[in-house]
């Protein structure tokens, strides 16, 4: 069986009005603080490759978010805005100190609307590939736009959920891999076999479909939101990295464009070759860009 602790993590569980998994993957005491986000459907195995390529340099935890990773539901909301505010309890109350956001896919969007709104423990935000409004004129990858308008129509997102999990946990795993990297051959093993195992895991606990489908619906809508989105960009006063994959299929490469264009002073770094997932792609990479941009910003020096 591959778990967290082989990339160099340590589960640990807070009480958050509920119980929320995390992962301490270390670092330097005196190092800044990174908090890690995952994207929707994803988990903390979506940092372990980044995660221990950081903590050379910082302290880095990963979260997983309700009805997502080892963090069940147990009647708490799983929409956007549940999420954030539950981002914000385990800053104050696990990493209890001003930290790093690094934030992929709703994880950027959550990670971004947390700072927005409350800003007092954020230092500096990565956005990994964030859901973003799309772009006008753009046209939307016919898989993730089907995919997206089942989820979005009830009854049918139940029945497309059931049916995804009538396959083997490594077609499950590989079909995810197939649509958010450009190059899924890329990916260790070893991820893949944590990957299943995890699903393993989460069969067994109820009412997880239905808590995807809320988070789901709730990313259509608030990036749909594209005035109250943008608003919220404005309010951010902290460093911001943008970053994304010119072959992302999920958040075509336009919109980060587009953003980048408005927010000169935000960072942007385009990959060339690469999809929805950076960290897991290209981890090296990443972990280099984020380390020296923190250190150009003095975030945490």
């Amino acid at each position: 069986m591959t778990t967290v602790a082989q990339f160099g993590g340590t589960s640990r569980y807070a009480d958050l009005d509920g119980s929320v998994h995390w992962v301490d993957f270390g670092g330097p005491e005196d190092g800044p603080r990174i908090v890690l986000v995952h994207g929707l459907g994803g988990s903390h195995l979506n940092w372990v490759l980044l995660a221990p390529l950081l903590a050379e340099k910082a302290r880095v935890v990963a979260v997983d978010l309700a009805g997502h990773g080892l963090t069940h539901p147990e009647g708490r909301g799983t929409t956007v805005q549940a999420n954030a505010r539950l981002l914000g309890r385990f800053l104050r109350h696990v990493v209890k100190e001003p930290a790093v956001l690094v934030g992929n896919s709703m994880g950027g969007l959550i990670s971004l609307l947390h700072t927005a709104q409350d800003p007092d423990l954020v230092t500096g935000l990565v956005l990994v590939d964030p859901a973003l409004p799309m772009v006008f004129g753009t046209r939307p990858d016919p898989t993730m736009l089907s995919t997206f308008f089942l989820y979005s129509v009830p009854g049918l997102g139940e029945r497309f959920m059931a049916r995804s999990r009538a396959v083997s946990p490594r077609r499950q795993v590989d079909r995810v891999l197939e649509l958010v990297c450009a190059d899924p051959t890329t990916i260790p093993e070893e991820l893949k076999l944590a990957s299943e195992h995890l699903i393993g895991e989460r069969a067994k606990v109820e009412g997880l479909d239905a808590a995807f489908l809320a988070a789901a619906r709730s990313v259509v809508v608030t990036t749909s939101k594209r005035g109250a989105y943008f608003a919220a960009m404005d309010k951010i006063r902290v460093p911001v990295f943008l970053m994304s994959g010119d072959r992302d299929r999920l958040v075509n490469v336009a919109a980060a464009r587009y953003v980048a264009r408005r927010r000169p002073h935000w960072r942007y770094d385009e990959f060339e070759g690469v999809g929805h997932v950076p960290q897991m792609e290209i981890p090296d990479v990443v972990a280099e860009r984020v380390l020296d941009w923190m250190a150009a910003n003095r975030l945490g020096s």
